[in-house]
């Protein structure tokens, strides 16, 4: 019989694979993306809404389109990794960069006390604040009154006329009044009086609510520090729109804009408040021209790298030689010893520095007090002895977890390398220096870098152990011989000492980044020469 030879032939091997289907969503997965979406857009329109009422324009264009490049994402089907990499990238984005951008924009503005907000405000502000009342003006009983979340003040004249008014109201007259047996008004239907209670709740409000008043005594305002009685006040000083001036009614001064976000007088003199505008670098030159600022400044600096470099050098110097020492094969109750080592590790930083400011104390410290027979040694008052202090609470604190790395680092070494190099004659010590040091450095090192870069910027111990303390002499800046540069940072942003200046503060905090990235780009790089060593 003849085989027919004209049937296909099958492939010898596995069947090829059927092209993926994408597999409907769960009626349970839809129904969470489509409330989870809708929650997050409607936070989203509240927040467009409160843009667009606040005329913020280029904040209300960049909100709207990431709103509808996450409906794009969640919506559309396919592209799944964007699904899962948007989330984390617009966490990034707001918490990371945007903070990054705006700080470096506020570094080159004049933020701070006194500007920070617009000239419109500022021209509103001194106005409103300029006040002095009448020398002739007589005491009005007055009653606060509220209604709609605004406060309003019932007033009662001298010769019992009753009239009702609010910071955009002026005051009208008020036939139907409730009053007290004295006569004097206490409510009106439709409005909730102030109980006392409520008064000194609220006391900032009613410092702050002026109504517009007019009589023989000429335009002012009416204001009351108490709630009860108010007097007539009149702006002292006096703007002229048209001439974009403030005059002094009393002295006849006049202050202009002087370009610098204040209005200063022909003598130089400022007012109080001003308005925020950009600077330029002027913010930087300060830095590196301000007598007052400059010697503490490059004092600071100098001190923020020998603390971090010795700090690290300490911490892992110390921890290194514990982790050898318990590591020793013969040794005895090494677990009890390891668990006593990490046991600052496990003390909050700041509580550390509290802790040991009070046994530093100069009069009723544990140290002096036990140690050196109630000597008054000034551990935390002189410049150098604080510096040592810091130091010694920064290793006590930081010692633990080199002493973690190291020893888990020692463990993983091979041991055939280093009975190789005792066949060889090699000592302990150069056992060490040859072979343990240079493996141990390259896992360490990055850790090292890391460290390097924490402790330079490390808050807690300075702030908490000495402020920054013992306080340079002949500067008005609060700055001192244990300052780093983000304790400095920290002061010149929240104004002790010469008042909040965020954009000094700014412009500082970007010296810093500037200075860690560039030596951790080139610590990072140099490390790479230690790879050779694995090889």
């Amino acid at each position: 019989m003849a085989v027919s030879t004209d049937a296909p032939v099958r492939p010898v091997g596995p069947a090829p694979a059927k092209a993926a289907r994408r597999t409907p969503d769960s009626l349970a997965g839809t129904l969470a993306k489509i409330v989870l979406l809708g929650l997050v857009d409607a936070f989203a329109v509240y927040v467009l809404m409160a843009l667009f009422l606040n005329e913020e324009w280029v904040v209300f264009a960049v909100a709207a389109a990431v709103t509808l490049t996450v409906n794009w994402i969640y919506l559309r089907r396919g592209g799944l990794p964007a699904k899962y990499l948007a989330p984390g990238v617009l966490f990034l984005l707001i918490f990371q960069v945007f903070v990054v951008v705006y700080s470096g924009y506020v570094a080159f503005t004049n933020y701070g006390d006194g500007h920070n907000s617009t000239k419109e405000d500022a021209v509103a502000a001194i106005s409103l604040t300029a006040q002095q009342r009448v020398p002739d003006s007589p005491a009005y009983a007055v009653s606060v009154l509220e209604q709609d979340s605004e406060l309003f003040l019932l007033v009662t004249d001298p010769d019992g006329e009753v009239r009702l008014g609010g910071a955009d109201m002026p005051l009208e007259e008020v036939r139907d009044a409730q009053t007290d047996s004295t006569g004097t008004a206490t409510g009106v239907e439709g409005y909730e009086t102030l109980a006392f209670n409520d008064l000194l709740n609220r006391q900032g409000e009613i410092l702050a609510l002026k109504v517009p008043f007019s009589e023989d005594l000429d335009d002012g305002t009416l204001a009351t520090a108490d709630g009860s009685n108010a007097y007539v006040y009149k702006p002292v000083l006096v703007y002229d729109e048209a001439a974009d001036t403030f005059t002094n009614s009393e002295t006849g001064t006049v202050y202009r804009d002087g370009g610098e976000g204040s209005f200063v007088s022909e003598d130089g003199e400022r007012l109080a408040t001003g308005w925020k505008i950009n600077v330029g670098f002027e913010n930087f030159q300060r830095a590196v021209t301000d007598p007052d600022l400059r010697g503490p400044l490059l004092s600071v600096i100098g001190w923020t790298f020998t603390f971090a470099v010795a700090s690290v050098a300490l911490c892992f110097g110390l921890g290194l030689f514990l982790a050898i020492t318990f590591n020793h094969p013969t040794l005895r109750g090494k677990k009890i010893y390891r668990v006593l080592m990490i046991m600052p590790y496990a003390f909050p930083a700041f509580l550390a520095g509290l802790v040991w400011s009070g046994m530093l104390n100069q009069e009723f410290g544990f140290i002096n007090g036990t140690f050196f027979g109630g000597a008054s040694i000034p551990w935390l008052n002189d410049p150098w002895l604080a510096k040592a202090s810091v130091l010694l609470v920064n290793t006590w604190l930081g010692f633990p977890y080199m002493f973690l790395v190291c020893t888990g680092a020692l463990q993983s070494l091979p041991e055939e390398v280093n009975e190789a190099a005792r066949m060889d004659g090699a000592g302990a010590w150069r056992i060490f220096r040859s072979i343990k040091l240079p493996l141990l450095l390259v896992s360490t090192a990055p850790l090292l870098i890391s460290t390097f870069a924490f402790n330079f910027n490390n808050f807690n111990v300075i702030f908490m152990l000495t402020g920054g303390g013992p306080r340079f002499p002949g500067t008005s800046q609060d700055i001192g011989a244990t300052d780093l540069l983000i304790t400095v940072v920290y002061k010149v942003a929240f104004g002790q000492g010469t008042g909040r200046d965020y954009g000094l503060a700014s412009a500082l905090a970007i010296l810093i980044f500037i200075i860690v990235a560039v030596i951790s780009a080139v610590s990072f790089r140099q490390t790479k020469s230690l790879e050779e060593v694995n090889s």
